[in-house]
């Protein structure tokens, strides 16, 4: 695997190494893992607001879960407020 192709080649040996899992399947898993992770924070906004909204969530519970989690993700966004976190879902 070239340096400039797929995921960084340390975190995929790391990954092969430590579960057992063929590089190429470890390849595979860290590649999923960073696209899911390189969603911009209003992507995954956006998408966790309809998520929520689908399950019949109110806004009141959903701005505070939104929060929480992005406070939780590995690649931290800033602190957003609830009126922030309005605007990138209404505009």
């Amino acid at each position: 695997m070239p340096a400039t192709d797929g995921p960084p080649r340390d975190l995929v040996r790391h990954v092969a190494g430590s579960t057992g899992l063929p590089i190429a399947v470890a390849a595979r898993v860290v590649a999923d893992v960073i696209a899911y992770f390189g969603e911009t924070t209003d992507e995954y906004v956006r998408r966790r607001h309809a998520e929520l909204r689908g399950r019949g969530h109110k806004n009141a519970e959903i701005w505070a879960e939104l929060a929480d989690e992005l406070a939780a993700r590995p690649v931290r966004a800033g602190a957003l407020t609830e009126r922030q976190l309005r605007r990138l879902v209404y505009g």
